[in-house]
């Protein structure tokens, strides 16, 4: 019998292994929706509750994708429905969903053998696009090591905070640990009642917040160049330089954009100081980049200002970080690709080097398979909910781009709708990652080419 049991677990190792070696992002995706299953089964447990009672599974897999995706979209208010059991669970998750499955089974599988195979070597260098399997050990000790010291950093500013806010040492740590983890994952959970609305003016507060989400959207590949070359800016590599000024451009044409735009705005900007006004649209720049958390009811802002809000969701952060989106290198590409259009230019340079022509191919198809997943999932949510365009959209963007931001209409459409939101969130976190990892591994060379012609552009 043991010897049968054995034959079977090679057999299966053998069977993993080799559809890992042929399609490592196609077993990371099973992998993915597994640990969302499990976490399901989790929040389903009746001590998950704050009431004692087995939530409802819509609840259940809604938390628990949101979480593992690390989204922040919600049905029902963390800090109020779910136990402190929950709220473990659900930070668990977090943690998971943000070094990434088969990162942490990386990890966990290093610290036991105290060596990596090529299995797991390519498994980890699908989620974290990493093009050197030389590299993946290196990435995997950055990760534990950023991520961790981060988290702690941030949990350490807040400490203090919470505390003179009144809460004992022991709900102080918690909830700046939450805030921590949820932040640097740019999750966007937040572990109590009212969440960050009450502290909209608390610069102690928010700073150390949006820190530890712009960093963690940067992306581990380019913490890991960042760490190496340290300050020379000229000694990064190029994904590290574009990720880190587009980001940035990003961010201070949002601020100003909401700064400008909501700077009279009742509902928003408008009863607050100028010191407020200045965090207050700092925060909503940040936001958006995938991080979630807000310090005022999103529904509250112009349509114009949401416009603005859909295209950087759908942008989000970093390629293999804790942001969602198309990722800010993509839409760099793209940029630059319309740039040497408009002049003429064969080739698309940029910081001395040129892009590859499969570089902007990837960038084209990762951004319209996007845009395509966001029509489609508006259409479907319109004929579900009967609400207007603009929100749907809002809410449809929110959760392809791993986001959290809410209009408010998560938790009041129909049973049906949340369930297109959890595809969506799933879709968003692992659809695109593994869209560009088969397309960069996929290389079909042709012997004959067919006779080239033109068609007409435009």
């Amino acid at each position: 019998m043991a010897s049968l049991m054995m034959t079977r677990l090679w057999a299966g190792r053998e069977f993993v292994d080799r559809i890992a070696r042929q399609s490592p992002a196609r077993l990371a995706l099973t992998v993915f929706a597994g640990v969302i299953l499990v976490f399901t089964a989790l929040l389903s447990l009746p001590a998950a509750t704050a009431s004692g009672e087995r939530a409802p599974f819509i609840d259940a897999l809604f938390t628990a994708t949101s979480a593992v995706c690390v989204t922040g979209l919600t049905t029902v208010p963390t800090g109020v429905y779910w136990s402190s059991f929950g709220q473990a669970i659900i930070l668990v998750g977090i943690k998971v969903g943000g070094l990434g499955v088969m990162t942490l089974a990386s990890i966990l599988g290093l610290a036991v053998t105290r060596r990596l195979g090529l299995t797991a070597r390519l498994l980890t260098a699908s989620e974290t696009k990493t093009t050197r399997l030389g590299e993946v050990g290196s990435l995997i000790r950055v990760v534990i090591i950023t991520s961790t010291s981060l988290e702690l950093a941030i949990a350490t500013l807040l400490l203090p905070r919470f505390l003179y806010l009144n809460e004992t040492i022991g709900e102080a740590a918690w909830h700046s640990a939450f805030y921590a983890v949820s932040a640097f994952n740019n999750a966007g959970f937040v572990p109590t009642a009212h969440g960050l609305v009450p502290h909209g003016s608390d610069w102690m507060l928010l700073v150390p917040i949006m820190l530890g989400m712009f960093v963690g959207a940067l992306g581990f590949p380019v913490i890991l160049n960042v760490a190496r070359r340290r300050s020379k800016f000229s000694r990064w590599s190029l994904h590290a330089k574009l990720t880190v000024v587009t980001s940035s451009i990003l961010v201070l044409v949002a601020w100003t954009w909401y700064l400008i735009a909501e700077w009279t705005n009742p509902l928003t900007l408008g009863p607050l100081g100028w010191g407020q006004k200045l965090l207050s649209s700092a925060f909503l720049a940040f936001m958006p980049r995938s991080g979630g958390f807000s310090t005022m009811d999103p529904s509250g802002l112009h349509e114009a200002s949401w416009l603005i809000t859909d295209a950087l969701m759908f942008v989000g952060g970093g390629s293999a970080s804790t942001a969602g989106g198309i990722k800010v290198s993509t839409l760099a590409v793209l940029m630059l690709a319309i740039v040497a259009e408009a002049r003429g230019d064969q080739d698309v340079d940029t910081f001395g080097r040129r892009i590859p022509r499969d570089s902007l191919r990837q960038a084209v198809a990762v951004t319209f398979v996007g845009a395509t997943i966001v029509l489609v999932s508006c259409l479907i949510l319109l004929e579900i909910t009967g609400l207007t365009l603009d929100v749907v959209l809002f809410e449809v963007i929110s959760a392809f781009g791993t986001v959290g931001l809410s209009t408010g209409i998560t938790s009041e459409i129909p049973t049906s709708g949340q369930y297109v939101l959890v595809a969506l969130m799933f879709v968003g976190r692992v659809g695109t990652m593994t869209l560009g990892a088969a397309l960069a591994l996929r290389s079909r060379r042709r012997v004959i080419r067919l006779p080239e012609e033109r068609p007409i552009i435009g």
